[in-house]
């Protein structure tokens, strides 16, 4: 055998080599959550998740890398998903989480009162132990996912989680396809890495803003800007972490101007579009919902207190949340002059901008979650696989201040 087929060979292995030990470790993160975990929905995840990547790490050392990717999940999203459907359907406890509830009221209350929010005075008069629940700190475009259940009643097709998964998947085949190129971090960061699979079988409502935030990047690198407004558009319908993505994709429309404002056309009319009915029917109902919760302002404390900077920062000092804010705020104005000195001139760099954006937001708000950080991930695989692709002609200058 030559030197250069000995080369050619370790060239060939090493990404399957990555791969496998990558699927190893989240066979080793499923196990310890499926023995560990104090959330009865994660552990039953990780039942069912660990055998589909231990399974996927010894596929993919035979040389099947991208079969293996969506193997892997079927076997660590789709099947753990449908089993606790199937299982909540049929009157089993504890396999769903509490977001999956909220959204499917949410459905609900839009059905029947035409708006998916509970005003105040409503939340104040159940139970203390079912306030929590009575929250719904999303945009409204969200009770989409719970119509189902809210017209057809319990089955497990009606599992909000079903449809999360379905708009995902729509979402991620579409924008792999016009991508038509490196893709595998990519499908890996969105289809296999625990952060995702984990969310999308017990929770699910990241991975259709997600999938659509993704969908308006792949978009954007076509040119194809109106398309792409509607795509985040409709990620900002469902959560205010599309906004960063539409913001930057704005600056990457310019120039042309008309480009730019076509894009924010749709990019911002179709989240106010969303919300117009909701604050018609009962403005204050989505303000104590949509902001006062989130912001740690409603009548019950919000659940998302993961030990982040922001969070840690928060507790430890008297002053600690007006310093988590300066922070914050300070972070966002270095990545808005960088944004402006050095605008993105590909849909990866703007990738890169969003990661670094919603990195800081996530680790400096004092409430926020550990599963937020699927959002970065998910773009900086983006942009490492995008990122030697050609700029349009656009050259990455610096502006002059």
């Amino acid at each position: 055998m030559t030197r250069w087929q000995n080369g050619r060979i370790a060239t060939d292995l090493r990404p399957r080599l990555i791969d496998a030990v990558f699927y190893a470790l989240c066979a080793a993160f499923a196990a310890v959550t499926a023995l560990t975990s104090t959330l009865l929905p994660h552990r039953a995840w990780g039942a069912i998740a660990w055998i589909g990547y231990a399974a996927g790490a010894a596929l993919v050392l035979l040389g099947a890398r991208r079969l293996v990717v969506w193997l892997l999940f079927a076997g660590t999203a789709l099947l753990p998903l449908l089993v606790e459907s199937v299982q909540r359907a049929s009157g089993r406890a504890g396999r769903a989480q509490e977001e999956v509830l909220v959204v499917e009221h949410m459905g609900d209350r839009l059905l029947h009162t035409g708006t998916p929010y509970l005003s105040p005075a409503a939340i104040a008069s159940l139970p203390p132990d079912e306030r929590l629940l009575g929250y719904a700190p999303y945009q409204p475009g969200m009770a989409v996912f719970g119509l189902p259940r809210a017209a057809f009643g319990q089955a497990w097709w009606t599992d909000a989680r079903v449809w999360f998964f379905a708009a995902t998947l729509l979402c991620l085949v579409y924008s792999l396809r016009l991508l038509n190129a490196r893709t595998h971090r990519l499908t890996q960061a969105v289809a296999v890495l625990p952060l995702c699979t984990l969310t999308l079988a017990t929770g699910g409502d990241d991975l259709p803003v997600l999938a659509l935030c993704v969908l308006a990047l792949a978009l954007a690198s076509r040119d194809r800007f109106v398309a792409a407004g509607v795509a985040v558009g409709l990620a900002g319908a469902l959560k205010l972490f599309a906004l960063p993505v539409a913001l930057v994709l704005l600056v990457l429309a310019l120039p042309p101007l008309a480009r730019a404002l076509r894009f924010a056309a749709f990019a911002f009319g179709i989240p106010l579009a969303a919300l117009a009915p909701a604050l018609i029917v009962d403005a204050d109902a989505f303000i104590e919902n949509a902001i006062r919760f989130p912001s740690g302002h409603g009548l019950v404390t919000s659940p998302a207190q993961s030990p982040l900077p922001g969070h840690l920062i928060a507790t430890a000092f008297p002053a600690g949340r007006t310093i988590a804010l300066a922070l914050l705020l300070l972070a966002g104005a270095v990545i808005a002059y960088r944004l402006y000195r050095r605008p993105p001139r590909t849909a990866a760099a703007a990738a890169l901008f969003t990661a670094a954006g919603l990195t800081a937001a996530i680790m400096l708000t004092p409430t926020t979650r550990f599963g937020y950080l699927l959002y970065p991930a998910a773009f900086l695989a983006y942009w490492w696989d995008q990122r030697r692709q050609p700029s349009d002609g656009h050259v990455d200058e610096p502006r002059q201040v």
